[in-house]
């Protein structure tokens, strides 16, 4: 079979590799989407991550189609589609590092069982839509972070998809208030189709006023501050940080799922005299197929959040495309 792997520092190519072995615990996939992330591009920067530099395979938002199945395997037939947990491998996270990716034509999952290595989904559910799975379970592990109440006001900064998805779950769960914020238009426009109740351009409006307009004033040591109670990082930016801290009133929280990449500098007396908390994210300890649910009875809004697709033939045009800031939002590619 076909797999796209890392090659070297910047290099990837489709390479021939074996076709997988089906153990009696194992199930089959025939891959028909997958999304590319932006660790994607950081991994064919550094041309891999050990002990597989070099020669690494790439892809970790899967959904398929099972087309084998060992014979002491229970809960799923040939035929079913799936979304797939990457950290569900035993011998290493799929397309990070382990020894396989879902940037290929098939895909073992070793030692399946459903419900912790992969969950069965509809067959009407686009395999595109069912690729978000596990990005959008990356989005919810940022926001049970910050424990969100129905009686919260949130702010999200970025219309990525993470900022997104973060978006529909804060709504899932009954947030009373989501505004999103962001710099793109276009963006902000899907920030309202999923379910965002406001939005800001950080590029036309003054972010801390727009937050008291919309969320009511703070209590806090200081002036100024908005009645926003919970905030959430999904774009990586230092303003952001400074933005969000700056309104915060006394015993806002704010969750960082973003990436930086630098350090950034904070206001610690600002942080202790208005008690705020900060709570970082990472991946999905238990939120990978919590997610699903939501995913499958709202499909047609998260369909929202795939900008583009390309075929497997055209997969370097896709990891060009989506390592390119500002070319795309979220690139998935099929196969037929």
């Amino acid at each position: 079979m076909k797999a796209a792997m890392v090659t070297g520092p910047g290099e990837t190519e489709v390479l021939d590799v074996p076709d997988p072995v089906v153990g009696p615990a194992d199930v089959l996939v025939k891959v028909r989407a997958c999304g590319i992330c932006g660790s994607d591009a950081l991994y064919i920067s550094m041309g891999g991550l050990p002990p597989r530099q070099g020669r690494m395979p790439l892809g970790h938002e899967p959904a398929g189609e099972v087309v084998d199945v060992g014979r002491d395997v229970t809960g799923v037939k040939v035929g079913d589609h799936v979304v797939i947990n990457p950290i569900g491998a035993p011998s290493g996270i799929i397309g990070n590092g382990g020894p396989t990716g879902a940037l290929a034509e098939y895909l073992l999952l070793e030692s399946a069982v459903r419900g912790r290595s992969y969950e069965v989904i509809p067959a009407e559910i686009p395999f595109d839509v069912a690729a978000l799975n596990e990005p959008m379970a990356v989005a919810r592990h940022g926001v049970n972070q910050t424990r969100p109440t129905r009686q919260d006001k949130v702010a999200v900064f970025g219309a990525g998809p993470i900022g997104l998805g973060a978006t529909m779950a804060y709504k899932s769960l009954g947030v009373r208030h989501v505004t999103v914020v962001d710099l793109i238009g276009s963006r902000l426009d899907k920030a309202l189709a999923v379910g965002a109740d406001a939005v800001i351009n950080a590029g036309d409006e003054d972010v801390s006023q727009r937050l008291i307009e919309l969320h009511g004033k703070g209590e806090a040591q200081w002036p100024g501050k908005a009645g926003t109670t919970v905030y959430l990082d999904a774009a990586g930016a230092p303003t952001v940080i400074n933005t969000a801290l700056g309104a915060a009133q006394r015993g806002a929280r704010l969750g960082i799922v973003a990436v930086h990449k630098e350090p950034v500098g904070v206001d610690f007396i600002n942080i202790m005299a208005n008690e705020i908390t900060l709570v970082g994210s990472m991946g999905y300890p238990t939120e990978i197929f919590e997610v699903t649910k939501d995913l499958i009875a709202n499909w047609e809004k998260y369909a929202v959040i795939v900008s583009h697709t390309f075929g497997f033939d055209d997969v370097q045009d896709a990891l060009r495309t989506a390592a390119t800031p500002g070319a795309a939002d979220k690139v998935v590619v099929t196969f037929e």
